[in-house]
């Protein structure tokens, strides 16, 4: 079982930079792949970024491509999201997930475990 707990979403205006934070339970945190997604009112909720269980591999929606950055510290047992350039399509909650498989995929069903999400808001 793992427990995931997003932090450090808030207003920003666009343009701005907000780094997320994803607080994982468990010894195994390293064995997980790690996904970063987001849902905005009305919408489905859409892939984001995701990390290979060693850091070694990312891969981007092309949404964010460039703009965002996914990375880990595997001693703190915590995934981030940079966030940077941000603008007002951004605006959703973002939730970080947890793939026991490994497979850092970009699809929702790949994943075991969310956590409860944290809101971003971007202002024009």
């Amino acid at each position: 079982q793992v427990q995931l707990v997003e932090s450090g979403g808030g207003l920003v205006q666009a343009g701005g930079s907000l780094r997320l934070s994803c607080a994982a339970s468990g010894r195994t945190f390293s064995n997980y792949a790690m996904g970063w997604f987001r849902q905005a009112p009305g919408k489905e909720r859409e892939f984001v970024a995701t990390i290979s269980g060693s850091g070694s591999y990312t891969y981007y929606a092309d949404s964010v491509k460039g703009r965002f950055t996914i990375s880990r510290d595997n001693a703190k047992n915590t995934v981030y999201l940079q966030m940077n350039s941000l603008k007002p399509e951004d605006t959703a909650v973002y939730y970080c997930a947890a793939d026991g498989g490994g497979r850092a995929a970009s699809y929702t069903h790949a994943y075991d475990y969310w956590g409860q999400g944290t809101q971003v808001t971007v202002s024009s």
